[in-house]
């Protein structure tokens, strides 16, 4: 019995050591490292090579010099671009803080295309520059865009005027129209026809109030060595009253190169306001010329004087299309002398709505702005 199991167990063990020899060997770990490493390296550089190719894939182009400047400067822009929001902010101050410092306009620039927002008392303008001060003062009670310089259109005539009563030519000497006062820049028309016969001061009168275009061009045509001294005289009457900003190359203002900014035409409606002259004609409601055995009907061109119970004491509008509709006055309010300067309104309209505004805000603010009487 004994033999048979000792032989059915080496039966066994023989087919299990055949089993296991017929097995593949296990490599050893120094093996397996030196098997593996190559697969790690390939799949290393594999992975490698794709990082770059993405790299290569996102990196920008090299950008031009101007667009890396603008790139550069875009921030300051942007900085600048939300900074009026904040002088909007100081624009509610209290009314009597407005008064002494000067309120400030927080809203759209100079030709930048969007409607302007006044941020105080409700005031909405539509004029792209505006300078309103107490001329007794000199304090600025409102400002915007108040330093930029624009065409002025007939706004001009108010130093056309200023230097025609400085030089003291006589008011009663008889000037006669000529082919050379006919507009050959815009093409206007006149009621002044060629051969019209009036007086200087005719002409003055004229000018002003109902800016009439041939009449302001006679004037400059008959001063003292006619029109080049007369354009001469302008400036330097502007450089005398310190406008910087101011140049004039003709009388009437169809030229968009008569230019300006608000800030020198509230100096020039200063100083053309202490001549009594020129306060009168301005704001004269209206004037008959007898031309011949007809009578030519001029009014005056501004709305407020002709309509309104406003104490305006010297006015001047203006408009050619690069200038927008314009006025330049100084009106009474409060007991206190105001200049007013509007600029670049779209359309007549608008520019009237402004004036309206600001002098009834005027007459708010000054009125609240007054000490009280003393009992």
């Amino acid at each position: 019995m004994i033999p048979i199991l000792n032989r059915a167990l080496r039966q066994a063990l023989a087919a299990l050591l055949t089993a296991v020899l017929a097995l593949p060997l296990a490599p050893s770990a120094e093996a397996a490292q030196r098997q593996a490493k190559p697969l790690t390296s390939a799949k290393h550089k594999a992975v490698s090579t794709k990082k770059k190719r993405a790299m290569v894939q996102v990196r920008p182009r090299a950008q031009p010099a101007a667009a890396a400047r603008a790139a550069k400067f875009a921030p300051l822009r942007r900085e600048a671009a939300v900074r009026p929001r904040a002088v909007g902010a100081r624009a509610s101050m209290a009314t009597g803080a407005a008064l002494a410092a000067g309120a400030v306009w927080a809203g759209a620039g100079v030709g930048d295309g969007e409607e302007a927002t006044w941020f105080h008392e409700g005031l909405r303008l539509h004029s792209s520059a505006v300078l309103v001060l107490d001329a007794d003062t000199n304090a600025v009670l409102l400002n915007k865009n108040d330093e930029a310089v624009l065409p002025i259109a007939s706004l001009t005539k108010l130093m056309t005027a200023l230097v025609v009563v400085d030089a003291g030519l006589p008011m009663d000497e008889v000037l006669t129209i000529t082919e050379d006062d006919v507009d050959r820049l815009k093409g206007t028309g006149s009621r002044l026809a060629v051969g019209t016969r009036l007086t200087r001061a005719e002409a003055l009168h004229l000018a002003l109030m109902a800016s009439e275009n041939r009449a302001a061009h006679a004037l400059g045509r008959t001063y003292p060595g006619g029109i080049p001294a007369f354009v001469a005289a302008m400036n330097n009457k502007a450089f005398e009253l310190g406008l910087m900003r101011t140049r004039f190359v003709e009388p009437t203002g169809l030229s968009r190169d008569n230019r300006s900014s608000p800030r020198d035409l509230a100096r020039l409606v200063a100083a053309a306001s202490t001549r009594p002259l020129l306060r009168e004609l301005s704001v004269s409601p209206g004037y008959e010329l007898a031309d011949g055995g007809r009578v030519v009907h001029y009014r005056n061109s501004n709305k407020l004087v002709r309509d309104s119970e406003w104490d305006i004491l010297l006015q001047k509008t203006g408009y050619i299309r690069e200038a927008g509709r314009c006025v330049a006055m100084q009106v009474r309010l409060a007991g206190r002398n105001v200049i007013m300067v509007l600029m670049n309104a779209g359309n007549s309209a608008a520019r009237w709505a402004d004036a309206e505004q600001l002098l009834q805000w005027l007459q708010r603010t000054l009125v609240s702005a007054a000490p009280a009487p003393r009992t």
